[in-house]
Parts: C-alpha cells; structure tokens; sequence
C-alpha cells in the first residue's frame, strides 16, 4: 500500500537481514559521522561530505583531509558547519570503482534533519524517566516530566529535525526506560509530520514518557517474567495502561489528550486492543500515533523471551497492520523514518552491492542507491523499472 512494497517484499524470508546493520556484520564498524562548526574544525579531521557550488560543481571532496586552507575556505563560503567522519572506513568502501565514487558524489543528497541525542542528553533523560516511574507519588513528579520533555523537545528544535535515524535509538539498557524515551522521541517526531503543533507535540511527548508509568502497580513477577506471560498474567499486565491513567488523573495537571493516550495506546482500530475494546471513532489522535511507534519499538528490542526484530522487518509487520492502526498515522509514521541511511553500503536482489545516496520519505523501504561497481543508478522507490528489485 505505501512505499511501493510489493508481495516478493512481504513474504520474503524474515531472517535476511540488510548488511548495514552493526549486530549482522561480520566486520564491527567503528565509524563515527558528526556534525561539527566549522570554527571548530582541526587539521588532519575528514570531511564527510561534498561541497559544491549551485553549478554542483565539487569544491571540496567528500573524504578530503582538513587543513588551514580548506577550513578557511569553508569561512569564506559562508558555510557555518560540516559532517566530519572519525574511525575506520567500512571495508566495502575499498570496493567501490571510481566511476561509481564520481556518481555517488554527484548524486548524494544529505538525509533530512534527523533528531540527534547527545550522550550527556541520552543520561539525563534516562536518570530522569527512571525516577519518574519508581516516585510516581514525588511531590515533583509534574515538574521533572517536564524537564525531560524539554530536553526532547531542545533535541528536536535544535536541528529543526523531521526525521527519526530508527536504528540510533538506544537509551538505556533497561527495557522499560528505554522504551519509554524511545516511544516519545518517535511520537513526537511523528506527531511534527502528522501536523500537530508545538504544544500538540510537546504533549505527546509527555505522553510517550509516561505510557507505561501503570507498569510500577504491575507486581513484579509479572512484570519481570523471564518468559511469555499465561493467560491469568497476561490479564494483570493489560491493566497498566489503566493504571497509568489513573495515576495521571489524580494529579490533576495533565490535559486530556495525555489521559487517553496513556489509556488507549493499547487500542486498535479495529476494536481488538486493550483495556476497554474501543475502535477508531473513539481513539484519541495521540493513541493513535503512540499505537503505531509503541508497537515498533517492541518489535525491534530483544527481550527474555524473544528475539529482536530486524528494522526493516519490523517495517514491514507494521505495514501489514492495516486493520490494526490508523492509515494516515501509518503513513505519518513512514515518512518520519530512515531506515537506511545515506552512506549504507546495501545487498541489491539483482547480485549487487549499492551505496544509498538519497533517501525517499514517501519510500522507505526504497531509496536511490548507486552500484558501487557499475555506477548505475536505481531510485528504488521513483523509478518504474526498479520494481522488481529490492534490498536484501
């Protein structure tokens, strides 16, 4: 339905996974891509990208080592900061034939501002979502909220970020804590797509940091069962989104939309979730959004009694869930996230290995890549004879 996906996509055997990701790969990759102010720019760093004039005529070489020269060059152009790359190349990127390299640098186009999370930020917000469902009766419970959803939000403005890197989304160890950050970074940013304003976005942001706040009254063998929960258990834990709710609503600060996203984000829209059974016409908006990123984030994380998903199949499932969520929060959704970002050397079902060099928010399952042999384009998504290829 969306992004092109065809059956051969769907039915595909689930256990292929895309060679970018880190956990698959044979090779551990260390490389690092930061953004850096130009002033801050030191000799010998690598720049990470190319820079061209408005003929798209390259100045500077993707790859070029830093000197006084340049990083002047980079003040006089008005060019106020740079993605520079630190650690080992990916062993693919010996492979790639010269024309390919040419191609790619003529054709890569930056991904959209993605949400970035300093580790500084990474450790306050964990800390503070960690007190915040351990002190649920805290006298300041409403204002440290607060001061997590803030950092989110800074995070999001800073960058003017519409965009969500899925595979970057690690918090924390614990998995309700970094779930919780999880599902509110995504909420949030999915909320922006969907157009939902400031405050809108703020609030679901509170929201996805509180969804599982009823999991605290969950006694703790059911909570932390080292296996699948029976049918008796399985009842207890479905009571936490009420639990939740109530919590909240004690407190009497939280808006209503908060409330119901917190209570319904275990609904379906077909009338098949959980706690009450409601279906869409009595879904709030933000249940919706936090429906649809609360089950992919649990897809994608390993617990003790599953495997995690890979992104992409977990992409996939979601898509499948039509009956399940709501389409236009699907497509939202869809269109916030990069799954592959640009850089990501992929296996192509045509036998080769390409290089994405431009991301297609309608298409996420389908970028534009570059043969890093041939030099031959395929825009996955866009480009009609590309249909019967995919990536692996």
């Amino acid at each position: 339905m969306y992004n092109n996906i065809t059956l051969a996509e769907i039915q595909r055997n689930r256990k292929k996974r895309a060679i970018y990701l880190a956990e698959d790969a044979e090779v551990e990759l260390v490389v690092k891509r930061i953004f850096m102010r130009t002033r801050s720019l030191q000799k010998g760093m690598k720049i990470d990208q190319a820079i061209v004039d408005r003929r798209g005529r390259i100045l500077i070489a993707r790859g070029a080592i830093m000197d006084e020269y340049l990083i002047d060059s980079l003040l006089k152009l008005g060019i106020n900061g740079v993605y520079i790359r630190e650690g080992e190349e990916d062993p693919e990127e010996e492979n790639i034939s010269l024309m390919a390299k040419s191609v790619i640098e003529k054709t890569r186009v930056e991904d959209r501002s993605k949400v970035k999370l300093t580790e500084s930020v990474k450790k306050r917000v964990a800390e503070g979502i960690q007190y915040l469902y351990n002190n649920t009766d805290t006298q300041d419970f409403s204002d440290a909220t607060n001061k997590i959803t803030d950092e989110l939000m800074r995070a999001i403005s800073d960058n003017e970020a519409i965009a969500v890197d899925i595979s970057t989304l690690k918090i924390s160890d614990e998995y309700t804590f970094k779930h919780s950050v999880d599902v509110a970074t995504m909420a949030m940013i999915v909320a922006k797509q969907h157009g939902l304003n400031d405050k809108e976005v703020y609030e679901i942001g509170i929201a996805g940091l509180l969804h599982d706040l009823g999991k605290s009254k969950i006694p703790n063998e059911v909570l932390n069962k080292p296996g699948r929960l029976n049918d008796e258990e399985f009842a207890i834990m479905k009571q936490h989104s009420v639990y939740g709710y109530e919590i909240l609503k004690e407190k009497e600060n939280y808006s209503p939309s908060v409330l119901l996203g917190v209570l319904q984000h275990h609904e379906k829209m077909n009338g098949m979730g959980y706690p009450m059974g409601v279906s869409s016409e009595k879904m709030h908006l933000f249940a919706k959004i936090l429906s649809v990123v609360d089950i992919y984030d649990a897809l994608v994380t390993e617990r003790s009694y599953k495997k995690a998903f890979s992104q992409r199949d977990a992409v996939e499932m979601i898509m499948s869930m039509t009956q399940e969520l709501d389409l236009n929060v699907m497509k939202s959704f869809l269109e916030s996230m990069i799954l592959y970002p640009v850089d990501t050397i992929v296996q192509l079902s045509n036998g080769e290995k390409a290089k994405v060099v431009q991301n297609n928010p309608g298409y996420i399952l389908r970028p534009k890549v570059v043969g890093i042999e041939t030099g031959k384009i395929y825009d996955l998504g866009k480009d009609m004879r590309c249909n019967n290829i995919i990536i692996m």
